[in-house]
């Protein structure tokens, strides 16, 4: 049986389970605004990226559904799909803002990684890290985060809503299992 970490990294795997708008460009330096959700923690789970360019112009939106997840893992998902996508774009330099102050700072180093869930996730970041030309990421306030926090919700609520139709319209919606 797998770890929530490894099922993680195989449905990341899967290109299917990413939404982008965008065609192959090579691209110098990307912004990306990640965010990660989780209604339940443990619970129905999505990420989103906000890629930009260092001018502020939308380029794409990577997003997917994780099913049952905890924040963290959503977080980490994220991280993992502005990586693939510079990655997949020739991108040399990465900047990524980030809302989760646990993510940031077990990036930089200043954290360990604790959970084993989300040591394979860390691993795999690390290693796509390293092989762009320049990578940081910054802590940002949710208020700054807002266009990625939004696309992860849009993209819970429509998992939702095909699989049960069981979300409520408010920003403190929580999933409801149908019987």
């Amino acid at each position: 049986m797998r770890s929530l970490g490894q099922a993680c990294l195989a449905l990341h795997a899967d290109s299917q389970s990413i939404h982008s708008m965008s065609s192959q460009n090579e691209m110098a330096e990307l912004v990306a605004h990640i965010d990660g959700g989780s209604r339940g923690n443990p619970g129905p789970a999505a990420f989103a990226a906000v890629i930009k360019t260092v001018d502020g112009e939308l380029v794409d939106e990577v997003s997917g559904f994780l099913g049952r997840a905890t924040n963290n893992v959503a977080e980490y998902q994220a991280l993992l799909a502005a990586l693939d996508y510079a990655l997949a774009h020739k991108c040399r330099r990465l900047r990524v803002l980030a809302d989760s102050e646990l993510l940031v700072h077990q990036i930089n180093g200043v954290y360990k990684v604790r959970n084993q869930n989300l040591k394979p996730l860390y691993d795999r970041a690390k290693h796509l890290i390293s092989r762009i030309e320049f990578f940081s990421i910054k802590h940002v306030y949710r208020e700054e985060n807002r266009e990625a926090d939004r696309l992860a919700n849009r993209t819970m609520d429509a998992a939702g809503q095909a699989r049960h139709g069981s979300f409520r319209d408010d920003s403190r919606a929580r999933w409801r299992e149908d019987a």
